[in-house]
């Protein structure tokens, strides 16, 4: 690929940001000099946090590649590397073909290096959305069926409750129809949450942060002692055309899902992130939020991990199994998604929201 002149200052052409790789340019200290949008999705960091800082305090460099660097340096040779475990301190790992090419002006020594990642799980992942998105089409499906068959049998039996409440005069006999009432009553609320939202958005513009901060303290108001939330904000992000109602319950649910999952000790962060030039459901968007909800917890059960946006699938025992899917749902009526990444001791539910139109289908090259 054609790279970006050599110099102190570091300016890029204009379509830097808008190449699929993942391109970022280090001086001969390994001090980061500036990277492309698709580095700032891998890395999970913004270009104004981490330009100027050393590589390794935003990727794990183990003393095998940070020799290699060194030597390709020194003997002006490019290094390719086949299938590389690459480990953002900010981000989830990702396996990557890295090039890695030395810079410089004519006849002087290199003194700046140029690195190319391609993630080999992108494709993956999109493909992974999209297939997520219609199992959980027809799951609604399939629930919006099964909630019609069992709504209009509720509603008869309240019904008929009513009228033999009207006919009893013994207060013992209506105490039973009261019970009757009440069960019919809560299946029925039970099975309007199954459906989750029927109305779209009401879109405004929204500042995501103040979003964010307010679900902060309605959840600090009654959290558990020994358990922190914290915030870390990106403020370059711009306000959104959403409906803020439905962000606040969705981010909502995230965190008391979270708080549930947390003994003493524990810690929720709250953290937002522009993306640029990324990918939901085979649609690029030019700039994407996200909103993060991570936890230091046990980590989600494997055996249920890949159904937990599915209703009723839950690792409590006195979990409904509904808070995640009302969740998705909602931010699914606003484009975006919800991922879910976790392990022991760290679990991140991640919102990408659209800020942008899209710019079309994901190209597969």
């Amino acid at each position: 690929m054609t790279t970006p002149a050599a110099n102190p200052g570091m300016t890029t052409p204009p379509w830097w940001d808008d190449l699929s790789t993942a391109v970022l340019v280090t001086d001969a200290e390994l001090r980061l000099l500036s990277l492309n949008s698709a580095a700032e999705v891998l890395l999970g960091l913004s270009r104004e946090r981490i330009v100027g800082h050393g590589l390794g305090q935003w990727l794990k460099l183990d003393r095998n590649l940070a020799n290699r660097l060194r030597s390709a340096l020194t003997l002006d040779q490019p290094i390719t590397l086949r299938a590389r475990q690459m480990e953002p301190l900010r981000a989830d790992s990702f396996l990557a073909d890295v090039i890695i090419t030395p810079l410089h002006a004519a006849g002087e020594r290199p003194g700046q290096l140029l690195f190319e990642l391609n993630a080999i799980d992108r494709h993956e992942r999109i493909s992974r959305e999209e297939q997520l998105q219609k199992q959980q089409a027809i799951t609604r499906a399939v629930t919006r069926g099964l909630a019609h068959e069992i709504k209009n049998p509720l509603g008869g039996l309240r019904g008929a409750a009513q009228l033999l409440a009207s006919e009893l005069d013994d207060s013992g006999l209506k105490e039973y129809t009261q019970i009757i009432i009440r069960e019919a009553d809560r299946l029925r609320s039970l099975v309007d949450r199954m459906l989750g939202p029927n109305n779209m958005p009401r879109r405004e513009a929204v500042n995501l942060h103040e979003v964010l901060e307010h679900v902060r303290g309605l959840v600090s108001v009654q959290l558990p002692l020994g358990l922190k939330i914290r915030g870390d904000y990106d403020p370059s992000i711009p306000d959104v055309q959403a409906d803020r109602d439905m962000l606040v319950q969705a981010i909502l649910n995230l965190v008391q899902n979270a708080v549930h999952a947390l003994e003493d000790g524990g810690q929720i962060t709250l953290s937002s992130r522009i993306l640029r030039q990324y990918t939901i459901s085979g649609k690029r968007h030019r700039l994407v939020a996200k909103l993060s909800v991570r936890d230091n917890g046990p980590g989600i059960p494997e055996e249920i991990r890949e159904r937990i946006f599915f209703p009723m699938v839950t690792g409590r025992a006195e979990g409904t199994g509904l808070g995640l899917p009302i969740a998705q749902s909602l931010i699914q009526l606003h484009d975006g998604l919800i991922e879910c990444h976790s392990r022991p001791g760290a679990t991140s539910f991640d919102i990408l929201l659209p800020i942008d139109s899209p710019q079309g289908r994901e190209e597969t090259h």
